[in-house]
């Protein structure tokens, strides 16, 4: 595969997505691992992410599975958020993605 793992291409996305809205955010991938269906081949990206508590965050999150992701080769299956929790001034989310190969 040529140009950057489709992981750092969700991360772009939602770095990119967080700053039209005037957010910052830090991500920690957390890894990838291969997924497989009966007729699909892909993988499973995990990340925390890490932003300023804030109505403007908990929206954003809120609609994280919107965000728009290039994927030369790949399809996006799913970005979802799939925990959630305020602390000390922050929201701390962990992110899953399914990505599938193109044919």
């Amino acid at each position: 595969m040529r140009g950057p793992a489709p992981a750092a291409l969700i991360e772009r996305a939602l770095h990119a997505s967080a700053a039209q809205r005037r957010l910052s955010v830090t991500i920690e991938p957390l890894g990838s691992a291969p997924w497989y269906s009966a007729t699909f081949a892909g993988e499973r990206h995990a990340m925390t992410l890490t932003t300023p508590a804030g109505d403007a965050a908990r929206e954003w999150l809120s609609r994280v599975e919107d965000v728009d992701v290039a994927l030369p080769g790949c399809l996006l299956a799913g970005l979802s958020v799939t925990g959630a929790r305020e602390q000390d001034g922050q929201w701390q989310a962990r992110i899953e993605a399914v990505t599938v190969d193109r044919a």
